[in-house]
């Protein structure tokens, strides 16, 4: 038996080049099935095209030159009832006892006994938080749904990346007074090159506010103190969207012994060619093996650690 934690599109494609040789295999999902494109925009369109998202040699057909969010869920649901995988959504994996060949793995369920492990948790589901006065309060927000809500309403939108770009657009375009806090002194350069130009152009006519070299430094219920150049200002304020990225689990793979690099990126150390971690036994598998480095790792090169992963532990079985 084989225990993945985390029923992302690489989980899935890891339990699926395990059916087919044969090896038995339980995901366990903290949240729902793909949990992380769940939580996606609505309207969201994918850079990648159908074809790169594809696992288990099911074809992947969109109705657009890219496939959308809603598409994308279809998909992986079919593909997971396709192969009759073997999923527990909504049950948090607590830690791992045990060694190589004999594991527990603990969750608030029950314990599960696996002989390997693979860790797929991807990196969408802890947010980077800001630390600051306020951050708690419910209007304060580190994803982003639909527009609509924010129609007519004063927001801050913190971070010029894409997301907060695509935030700061979408719900100006809702009717939103959309201001903008950016830590640096220009949009981030690695904004979608057909999108960068609008948000620069609304920017110099004044319809989108944007403060750089700054700081978002306290919410209140009404309002929120920025920190410029210029010094500390204050503004009316409903809502506040901090598009500022996210990162890896890194209390859950500390807590089940995988060592992580000193430097700021804080990667796992696994094996390159079998993706097995210092701990012997254990795998990692997706994004979740590129640490805080997120934006170099995505489903379209990481499905390869599926026939990895499973061609190791098929050859130790």
């Amino acid at each position: 038996m084989v225990v993945i934690i985390g029923a992302g599109p690489i989980g899935l494609a890891v339990a699926i080049e395990l059916k087919k040789r044969e090896i038995e295999s339980l995901i366990i999902e903290r949240g729902t099935l793909v949990d992380s494109i769940f939580h996606y925009p609505s309207n969201m369109t994918f850079f990648s095209t159908s074809d790169k998202l594809e696992i288990g040699n099911i074809p992947f057909i969109s109705h657009g030159p890219k496939p959308t969010r809603r598409e994308a869920l279809e998909y992986y649901r079919r593909a997971a009832e396709h192969y009759n995988l073997r999923i527990n959504l909504y049950e948090q994996v607590k830690e791992v006892k045990g060694d190589d060949g004999n594991f527990d793995v603990v969750t608030e369920k029950a314990t599960y006994k696996a002989e390997k492990v693979v860790l797929a948790t991807g990196f969408y589901g802890q947010e980077n938080k800001m630390n600051i006065p306020g951050e708690d309060l419910p209007k304060v927000t580190h994803y982003f749904d639909e527009p609509h809500r924010y129609a007519w309403q004063n927001i801050v939108v913190v971070g010029a990346g894409n997301s907060g770009v695509d935030v700061a657009l979408e719900t100006w375009r809702c009717g939103a007074n959309v201001t903008m806090v950016v830590r640096y002194d220009t949009i981030k350069p690695s904004v979608k090159y057909w999108v960068k130009p609008d948000i620069e152009n609304r920017i110099k006519e004044g319809s989108i506010k944007a403060y750089f070299n700054s700081k978002l430094a306290g919410i209140r219920e009404n309002e929120v103190d920025i920190q410029t150049p210029d010094g500390l200002i204050t503004i009316p304020n409903d809502f506040v969207l901090a598009m500022t990225g996210y990162h890896p689990h890194f209390g859950l793979m500390e807590k089940l012994g995988i060592e992580l690099t000193k430097d700021k990126s804080r990667m796992p150390v696994y094996n390159g060619q079998t993706l097995e971690t210092n701990r012997m036994g254990l795998y990692v598998a997706g994004v979740v093996c590129g640490g805080m480095d997120t934006g170099r790792l995505f489903i379209e090169n990481t499905r390869v650690h599926a026939a990895q992963i499973a061609e190791d532990i098929l050859g130790k079985t």
